[in-house]
């Protein structure tokens, strides 16, 4: 039976939104906590640039066994992005251990004319995808999604010509880009399902926002794919950060999977998927981004599970049910979460071994001796200069578990 799977591009697409950024050392928290959810797949990031070749490597090595601790991430698969130019591809294997690609390219009649300038037909478009194709396989690849980007705004037959062309040269999915948020429900519902039959190839879902429905869209599309009986595949921002109006928030995609009207009774949500981890995840992403999460985000903001109206305070209290339509402690909210009035210590950039050691011990952990201190401290010092915010219970966890891994997050230059 067909199954929807996550690829969630937090550390790709979101992190490339306008005016919010994230350290390497926040950008592996994330793939740790979305292996922790069950998410299938990060798309982590660019494995051309230079910046991320050891941020890459290093998050690699933590899907192995690196030290007595065990792999930090136990089953997702990490993948990056590139564009669908075979030199692209041979220097991020060249310089990167990654074995999962998406590789991208413009399809549309918008695109070819006004972006490539009329330098490209749609021969050469799919002439440079097999390419690309052919260069990952031949690199070692595994996974390999060919990305029409545009794709909403492309002929349906050009996109089969695309995707089938893809699949002949070793691609085993096709990436929809809904670039701009121009699709519905409908219709992308009636593209995916003719795209999985025509090419019985697992179809993936990229949605953004622009118009309020890439939640809806990227569901609408993958129950499409899987009753044509092919694997979907929704990417996935957590929060629902993205490019101007954002992508498809992942918590949301999950809910409506599991207790919308419809889309609710379908057999097809991935049973990896971990709901009990949506609160934390949500809350470091927040945080590591610096933008505060909206009271009324589905299931992780502030009024979710909230009542005043003095109907729904009655009801509510009576049966959870009449007002809430899934629990909150299934998203690994009701803790109550204690903030210090009096004397707090922290550790950071301006850190000494006291403190250092206070911390930690606070978190269960103790410092073996002297020079262990002064390696973490020197560890705690940098993470705290590349995060520019206290460090999360997350990150400090991290960087005393595998201090290898993170001094090569910290590194700028490879």
């Amino acid at each position: 039976m067909p199954n929807i799977y996550f690829v969630d591009v937090t550390n790709r697409d979101g992190e490339q939104t306008a005016r919010i950024s994230l350290a390497k050392l926040q950008k592996t928290v994330i793939n740790w906590l979305l292996d922790e959810m069950g998410v299938y797949q990060s798309e982590m990031g660019f494995p051309l640039n230079p910046h991320e070749w050891d941020y890459i490597n290093a998050n690699i090595e933590l899907t192995e066994e690196v030290n007595s601790n065990g792999p930090l991430i136990t089953s997702m698969q990490l993948s990056g992005w590139s564009r669908a130019v075979a030199g692209d591809v041979r220097q991020a294997q060249t310089h990167t251990n990654l074995k999962h690609f998406n590789l991208s390219i413009s399809t549309s009649e918008q695109m070819l004319e006004w972006k490539f300038q009329g330098k490209f037909s749609r021969e050469d478009i799919i002439k440079m995808m097999v390419e690309s194709v052919v260069a990952a396989k031949e690199g070692g690849g595994g996974s390999i999604g060919v990305n029409a980007e545009d794709a909403s705004r492309t002929d349906i037959d050009f996109l089969i010509e695309f995707a089938q062309a893809g699949k002949e040269a070793g691609a085993n999915r096709f990436r929809y880009c809904d670039t701009l948020g121009y699709e519905d429900p409908t219709r992308i519902a009636e593209r995916i399902g003719l795209l999985a039959r025509e090419t019985e190839m697992a179809q993936e879902l990229h949605c953004h926002n622009d118009l309020g429905l890439a939640v809806a869209n990227s569901i609408a599309g993958a129950l499409a794919a899987c009753e044509a009986g092919v694997d979907a595949l929704i990417n996935t921002t957590v929060n629902g950060v993205g490019e101007r109006a954002g992508n498809a928030d992942l918590l949301s995609c999950i809910l409506a999977l599991k207790y919308s009207a419809q889309w609710g009774t379908n057999p097809y949500l991935d049973e990896a998927i971990d709901l009990s981890k949506a609160w934390q995840l949500a809350k470091y992403v927040s945080q590591a981004f610096g933008v505060p999460l909206p009271i009324n985000q589905v299931g992780v903001g502030a009024n979710a599970f909230a009542h005043e109206s003095g109907i729904h305070a009655d009801g509510a209290l009576k049966d959870r049910q009449n007002y809430e339509l899934y629990d909150f402690e299934d998203l690994g909210r009701g803790e109550k979460e204690e903030v210090s009035t009096g004397r707090v210590i922290t550790t950071g950039a301006h850190g000494g071994t006291s403190g250092l050691e206070y911390v930690y011990n606070q978190l269960g952990l103790a410092l073996r001796d002297e020079e262990h201190a002064r390696e973490v401290l020197k560890l705690v010092q940098y993470a705290n200069l590349h995060t520019q915010a206290p460090l999360t219970e997350e990150e400090l966890w991290l960087i005393y578990h595998y201090p290898e891994q993170v001094e090569k997050l910290l590194a700028v230059t490879p």
